[in-house]
């Protein structure tokens, strides 16, 4: 297989870091397995400084983790790395890498006096970097940045397919506020292959090399079974790794939260948020909180027993929701790609939404209350929901999810005659082209960066 080092934007990030700081802090890149972080730090590391040492912990012994135990003599410790990874480090102009340094938290400890000491830069990479047996022992360094790495968005995913025409003119025709037309057809079939590829470097790389959508599904299943022993080794009941599992099926039953005991039974409260807390620090997964007063500032509203969580990515959910299988078929990829399986796609184009929503740097919260009779009173039995809410300034923008292209807004309507002071924008996201029908803007769902 071609080994490719794909172009992400996290490197302009890195790069400004460097700039910035000259040293005086470490990097901490922080994400899911397989999201490409080692890749991107190295290709960094290659083309911005003289030379590097990369010291992944998943791999070293304990001759290497113990150089962290004492750090009297720091002389030692550089010298050591050099001669073991056969690197000469230049002051101020090499960079020690920490690769998966969860493994490894008394390295991360050190960082504080690592910085100190100011000879070289140093970039963390992780996955479960806040799981309490990785961290209960140490002090966390103040010196330390975190930055947050995503599967690939979309934009970078039409980078690796060659592509760096189509999202800009995306974006130029959603600031024009002007529909597609004629293009629009292949818009939404490009999004589409986005959906079933995924942002995983690793089954992007399979796509190109193979077009087959068979081996793009089986690099995706180790990834899966990847996570599903990570989950594992934190909670070897399994039900950290149920819970991850059954997000499809949670999302598909249209229900307004996401019920643990559904899918692990009945579990101790003190255990339940120790299992979603790891979900959540894996990175493999977008949490998102009903929020009880929609207005800025969410977060001070939000109901944290009441959420929904979306795969980390989409690509990876997708091989999930066919999970009844050891493998799938091309041809249920083939129709899912032109839009002839009929399934309800409506929770898959959630969740590719809450992943361009978190790529952007958003916050996930939803709204639900009860419809009310003709007489009146409250429905206990049905409900409305508004599935994203952003926060621009000082007002909100609410979004309701439509994956046919049914312009119906029942909930989208009565949300905004309860709140129509708060709101800035109101938006309809579906599989249609650009419209407008009043003051209510009707966007393709691969306009969703732009929101």
């Amino acid at each position: 297989m071609t080994t490719r080092v794909f172009k992400r934007k996290i490197y302009d990030k890195i790069l400004a870091w460097k700039k910035e700081n000259d040293g005086k802090s470490a990097l901490l890149i922080e994400g899911a397995r397989r999201v490409g972080k080692s890749t991107i730090v190295e290709e960094f590391a290659r083309n911005e400084y003289k030379s590097y040492i990369i010291i992944d912990f998943n791999k070293a012994g304990s001759n290497i983790k113990s150089l962290f135990d004492d750090l009297m003599d720091l002389d030692f410790i550089f010298l050591t790395l050099q001669t073991i990874y056969k690197k000469k480090l230049e002051v101020r102009n090499s960079v020690i890498i920490f690769d998966e340094v969860q493994k490894c938290p008394n390295a991360r400890q050190a960082i504080k006096y690592l910085v100190e000491d100011g000879r070289y830069d140093y970039i963390e990479t992780g996955s479960l970097i806040s799981i309490k047996k990785n961290t209960e022992n140490i002090t966390i360094p103040s010196e330390e940045e975190k930055i947050q790495m995503y599967p690939m968005d979309y934009e970078e995913f039409r980078w690796a397919l060659g592509d760096d025409v189509t999202i800009p003119m995306l974006k130029t025709f959603w600031e024009k506020r002007i529909p597609l037309q004629a293009a629009h057809r292949d818009a939404q079939r490009n999004l589409r292959l986005y959906m079933l590829v995924g942002g995983m470097p690793q089954a992007i790389n399979a796509y190109l090399d193979t077009n087959n959508f068979g081996k793009v599904d089986a690099v995706k299943r180790k990834i899966i079974k990847l996570y599903e022993d990570d989950f594992l080794k934190i909670d070897p009941t399994g039900r950290a790794s149920k819970m991850f599992m059954s997000i499809p099926a949670a999302l598909s039953s249209n229900k307004n939260r996401y019920t643990p005991t559904t899918y692990i039974g009945a579990v101790e409260e003190e255990k339940r948020i120790e299992l979603l807390k790891a979900l959540e620090d894996s990175k493999c997964v977008n949490m998102q909180y009903h929020v009880n007063d929609p207005n800025v500032g969410m977060s001070t509203t939000a109901n944290f027993e009441k959420f929904k969580m979306f795969v980390g990515d989409t690509g990876l959910m997708v091989t999930m929701a066919l999970w009844d299988k050891d493998y799938t078929e091309n041809i249920i990829y083939e129709k899912l790609l032109s839009d002839k399986l009929s399934a309800n796609l409506g929770y898959i184009y959630e969740n590719i939404i809450a992943q361009m929503l978190t790529a952007s740097g958003n916050k996930l919260f939803y709204h639900t209350w009860n419809k009310k009779l003709e007489n009146g009173e409250v429905d206990e039995k049905h409900f409305f929901e508004i599935d994203f809410i952003l926060s621009r300034g000082h007002k909100i923008c609410p979004i309701e999810v439509k994956s046919s292209g049914y312009k119906t807004h029942a909930s989208l309507d009565d949300f905004c005659k309860t709140y129509s002071g708060r709101i800035l924008n109101k938006y309809l996201l579906y599989t249609k082209d650009y419209a407008k029908e009043q003051d209510i803007v009707l966007a393709p769902v691969y306009m969703t960066p732009f929101l």
